[in-house]
């Protein structure tokens, strides 16, 4: 499981449906799932948020390099989405923001300390965020909880979080 190649090589692979070919199903048994949050308002209120896997790896920087690839056909004019690698066990592994053909990592806390002063700001930004709906002001509302989701992305399991910031010295 901790197979993660140094350093890490970028190398073509195809990803996603082979254009004209049959839809080929993710490999469950794969460990790392690159998935996207599933955040429309009606997913949000009916408690269904659950992130979409988009694909399995058998690696960590598999999953980093898929990443980038989905990040790469996204485009730089569409809107920033939030990815996740989790594990097997559905833990999150590494997330980050991809937006203009790229991937911002978000590195992991630390230690428990840093994990709740992460959360209560988390908080904190969620709450000003409805307060800024209240005042019908949706794009700071929207800002705002980005910038909460971006701390929520640090919330790495514990299991990986030592292995998640290495992995980030290395791809650096």
């Amino acid at each position: 499981m901790f197979d993660l190649p140094l350093p890490i090589q970028p190398g073509p692979r195809p990803m996603g449906p082979i254009p004209n070919g049959p839809i080929v199903a993710p490999d469950p048994s794969l460990p790392f799932a690159l998935t996207r949050m599933h955040r429309t308002p009606a997913a949000l209120m009916l408690g269904t948020a659950a992130p979409v896997v988009v694909e399995r790896f058998a690696t960590l920087a598999d999953a980093m390099q898929g990443a980038f690839e989905l990040a790469e056909d996204n485009g730089s004019d569409a809107a920033p989405q939030l990815l996740a690698i989790l594990d097997c066990d559905q833990r999150l592994v590494l997330a980050g923001a991809a937006s203009h053909g790229a991937v911002a990592w978000c590195h992991p806390v630390a230690n428990a300390l840093e994990a709740r002063a992460v959360v209560t700001e988390a908080v904190q930004l969620r709450a000003q965020a409805g307060r800024a709906t209240d005042w019908h002001e949706p794009e700071l509302a929207q800002r705002l909880r980005h910038r909460a989701d971006l701390l929520d992305a640090r919330l790495v399991d514990p299991l990986w979080r030592a292995f998640a910031a290495r992995a980030l010295q290395i791809a650096a």
